[in-house]
């Protein structure tokens, strides 16, 4: 029952009200429907909405990806222990070869390739500082692979706050993202 669920919807009570609603990066075709009534009622009623960060910015996905690498001149093979890379690159080179029977009908329709897709995704790897190649590897999936092409639930409700003409912001800048994972040591990671 919508009614019965956990809304991850806070209220600021105070005129007019503000909300806090909690996301996950997930595409939102996932969790959709598992959203109750009054979240999708508090965001349609919104003239204003902040989100994590601004993923509408081609700034902030250029910087996303700027900070993912690692130092100039470093590879992934320089800082891995040679046995966890090769492991790696294989289970990548198995990735690469299952990718395009992962593929989804529609996604094939819509032009989408597995070459591509792949190298959306996991493309430069070897540049990518180890906790981002961990994140990458998590998302490398049969079930992630066919949900690619679906926005996630942040860029969802980022791209329907800017077709509704509200205006949108960011309460975190991508350094205050990137930062404290690139300051992981390679045993946390």
């Amino acid at each position: 029952q919508q009614s019965k669920l956990n809304s991850f919807l806070w209220t600021i009570k105070r005129d007019p009200p503000s909300y806090f609603f909690g996301t996950i990066h997930v595409p939102y075709t996932r969790v959709w429907d598992f959203i109750p009534e009054n979240s999708k009622k508090a965001f349609q009623q919104s003239h204003i909405v902040y989100f994590e960060l601004d993923l509408t910015d081609p700034y902030t996905i250029s910087a996303l990806t700027s900070c993912q690498l690692l130092p100039q001149g470093e590879n992934l093979q320089d800082v891995l222990p040679r046995d966890i890379y090769r492991r790696l690159k294989r289970h990548l080179e198995y990735v690469k070869l299952m990718m395009p029977s992962w593929m989804t009908p529609d996604q094939r329709g819509k032009g989408l390739y597995a070459d591509y897709l792949f190298n959306a995704i996991a493309g430069n790897w070897e540049r990518k500082r180890p906790v981002w190649v961990m994140l990458m590897v998590n998302s490398l999936t049969e079930v992630d692979i066919k949900s690619r092409g679906v926005p996630v639930l942040d860029l969802y409700l980022a791209q329907e706050a800017e077709r509704l003409r509200k205006q949108t912001g960011a309460v975190e800048k991508v350094e205050e993202q990137c930062h404290p994972l690139n300051g992981l040591n390679f045993s946390q990671v």
